[in-house]
């Protein structure tokens, strides 16, 4: 699994993914870890399938009582079916979730982390000094759906927006956004149903200083593509199941 810094100032941000060791059939993902001084969150931390070289990897950047808080965008197995490990190496963490999902990601196991319900209008999740807003991005694509900003990083986490279905030997971050187009294309059609919620998301985070998009598939976007995604978006049509 690649481990590779996307910001370093007064605390960190560290994205896993890119494992070549996967199991073929499984989608490539991508975890982040925040760390401040003395605590660290887990976003997005994985399916059940990556927790051991998930451990392992985020072990090399912080020892496992300074883990205490970990976040699920949504309830989907490749977010966060690792919850019940996670469980078992992290009792005294706390997991941020949507409230309406509380009974369903439960059944992944959680018995000793704290379960925070995340209130439909989002929130504040507090690393000591470092302070993550929690940006509503519903029905992109779960009906309860929370994307993350950090604005001293100026990154936006911004869950299954944004992202490609990709091999794992792909760069980190969009190299040429025009051929990364037709790699996002219909997995925004498809998974994303709601053109009213798109356009409510997008006015949401054209008001957020972003330096770099950071999805849960395939490449970050940096600098003027950040801008270049959301034009794109604003002008996809979704939700071509219908």
């Amino acid at each position: 699994m690649k481990m590779h810094k996307i910001y370093q100032g007064g605390h960190e941000w560290i994205m896993f993914g890119r494992d070549l060791h996967k199991p073929e059939k499984i989608v490539d993902t991508n975890q982040y870890l925040v760390r401040s001084a003395d605590r660290c969150l887990l976003i997005d931390p994985g399916g059940i399938e990556l927790f051991a070289p998930m451990l392992a990897a985020v072990l090399h950047h912080a020892p496992v009582h300074e883990i205490t808080d970990l976040f699920a965008s949504h309830q989907d197995p490749d977010i966060i079916s690792s919850l019940g490990l996670w469980d078992q190496a992290l009792p005294h963490a706390k997991l941020h979730a949507a409230g309406l999902w509380e009974g369903f990601l439960r059944h992944f196991g959680c018995e000793t982390i704290e379960y925070v319900s995340i209130p439909d209008n989002g929130g504040v999740i507090s690393l000591g000094s470092v302070e993550l807003q929690i940006i509503p991005a519903h029905y992109l694509h779960a009906s309860a759906n929370f994307n993350l900003y950090d604005p001293e990083a100026k990154i936006l986490f911004s869950g299954d927006i944004g992202a490609a279905l990709e091999t794992p030997n792909t760069p980190i971050f969009v190299d040429n956004f025009a051929a990364h187009v037709e790699k996002m294309r219909y997995f925004h059609q498809r998974w994303m149903p709601s053109n009213q919620a798109k356009r409510a998301w997008i006015e949401r985070v054209r008001c957020l200083d972003i330096n770099i998009l950071a999805p849960q598939h395939g490449r970050m976007f940096k600098g003027d593509d950040v801008k270049r995604f959301l034009d794109w978006f604003e002008a996809l049509q979704v939700g071509i199941a219908v």
